[in-house]
């Protein structure tokens, strides 16, 4: 990581910020060993003196495995948390919006699971015997596209999960 503070030494707000790096190095070696060094207070007046894009070049140089809820925290306090915070789903107004020929594709966040929505808005609408569920994988495919088939001729519904399993699906 030495040469991203060298390199980020170069921008004008960081001017000498090698040198106090070097003078500094149990305050830093405490935040770069924290769980959560993108939320750690920077030593001395450089946590005031560097505006919040800046804190996210410090971090992007310093522990890159937290920028990424860096950015989460500086869009949610430069914009607001509604950009960064996922929208409640609504399989009921999503399927309004479909139509039979095109599939419903959904795009999941780390932690989200709409199998169970989708098995119980199958239910409600009354498709639950034609519904079928399948995790595509090693050998799955030709299982698959026979459930789709038989799905089409039924008009039947068929849940596909773990799509990116098969980049020939995607």
């Amino acid at each position: 990581r030495w040469n991203e503070i060298l390199f980020l030494s170069q921008l004008p707000a960081f001017k000498s910020f090698e040198g106090y790096f070097q003078r500094q190095l149990p305050a830093f070696k405490e935040i770069y060993d924290s769980v959560e060094a993108d939320k750690e207070p920077l030593p001395g007046d450089w946590e005031s003196r560097l505006s919040p894009l800046q804190r996210l070049c410090f971090v992007r140089a310093f522990r890159v495995d937290c920028l990424s809820s860096a950015v989460i925290s500086f869009i949610s306090d430069q914009i607001g948390a509604k950009f960064v915070e996922p929208p409640t789903f609504d399989i009921a107004k999503s399927f309004a919006d479909s139509v039979n020929t095109t599939p419903l594709i959904f795009i999941l966040s780390p932690g989200t699971d709409p199998v169970a929505d989708v098995v119980r808005f199958a239910d409600k609408m009354g498709v639950s015997k034609r519904f079928e569920s399948i995790s595509l994988g090693q050998g799955q495919g030709p299982k698959a596209t026979k459930m789709i088939e038989q799905a089409q001729g039924s008009g039947g519904w068929v849940l596909l999960s773990n799509c990116h399993l098969m980049e020939s699906w995607m």
